[in-house]
């Protein structure tokens, strides 16, 4: 095998990396070797010219680029394939990580709403939309780890769902007593057969097309634009609203499972950026003219 595959091999094994990850590393290892040889011999001048090579790249793909390597150096170093790291003379990208799109308390209401009003008809769709939407929001699911969840996954006794995240990782999310109550609703006008939880039209599960155009069109009924709604910013929306009312960072690292805590940081800002416009906005200085 080769260093790459090592690395790669070590990746899936120890750190539980799914496959689009795997893939990616594999992509971005094997490009990178095809301009300056043998990763595995290559010298700091010769990784230098990948700052040319990657000049037009976005910063945050040459950022990736580079993680890669550095971390298929550090596995290097650590197996003993090399005596010194050429790392540092990869490019730095300076990237900014951009904050999640979120919806104020208003939207979120607004969208509720409109998805209530229209369950109460006792239509099959309707029932099932609710239902998607309050685990996207009440519980803070991924959009693939929702669509396809497996029927045996809704809770028996306990109010938790079993749920299978990035690189197969389970994890125990708990529910809430309108999700519950929403879950019950669907499996008594949920379509018979199948293992899926919410069942697609070719026989699998939902798709998340199908799940993003749904929410949508929810939003357009709920006189939301369209545009600040997706799976993701549901998501989001948990996880930032959770941490306004005083969750601890630790513990919404579990809800969302993330590997690292550094990625549930990112909400962190998001909370700051609301708290300084209401300083700004509500503050009595604030309406006050500087002298000068």
């Amino acid at each position: 095998m080769t260093a790459i595959e090592d690395f790669l091999a070590m990746l899936a094994a120890e750190r539980g990396a799914a496959a689009n990850t795997l893939a990616a590393y594999r992509r971005d290892l094997e490009q990178a070797e095809g301009w300056v040889g043998s990763l595995e011999r290559a010298e700091a001048s010769e990784l230098a010219v990948l700052q040319c090579r990657w000049a037009a790249l976005a910063p945050a793909s040459a950022a990736r680029k580079a993680s890669a390597l550095r971390q298929f150096y550090g596995f290097c170093l650590d197996e003993g394939l090399r005596a010194d790291d050429p790392s540092h003379a990869l490019p730095r990208a300076a990237t900014r990580r951009p904050l999640p799109k979120v919806l104020g308390h208003d939207d979120i209401a607004a969208l509720f709403s409109c998805a209530e009003r229209e369950a109460e008809s006792g239509e099959a769709q309707a029932i099932r939309l609710l239902t998607l939407l309050e685990l996207l929001y009440g519980s803070g699911l991924r959009v693939t780890e929702l669509v396809s969840l497996p029927l045996a996954a809704v809770p028996r006794d306990a109010p938790v769902l079993t749920v299978t995240g990035k690189g197969g990782a389970s994890r125990m999310v708990p529910v809430g007593g309108r999700a519950r109550q929403a879950l019950s609703r669907w499996l008594t006008v949920r379509p018979r057969g199948g293992t899926a939880l919410f069942p697609g039209r070719s026989g699998g599960h939902l798709t998340r097309v199908r799940l993003f155009q749904l929410l949508k069109a929810l939003a357009a009924r709920a006189g939301i634009d369209p545009a600040k709604l997706g799976p993701h910013v549901l998501r989001h929306a948990f996880a930032t609203h959770l941490l306004e009312g005083g969750a601890d960072l630790r513990v919404l690292q579990t809800l969302l499972g993330h590997a690292d805590i550094a990625t549930t940081q990112i909400y962190t800002h998001v909370d700051a950026a609301r708290l300084m416009r209401l300083v700004n906005e509500r503050h009595p200085l604030a309406r006050r003219t500087p002298r000068g």
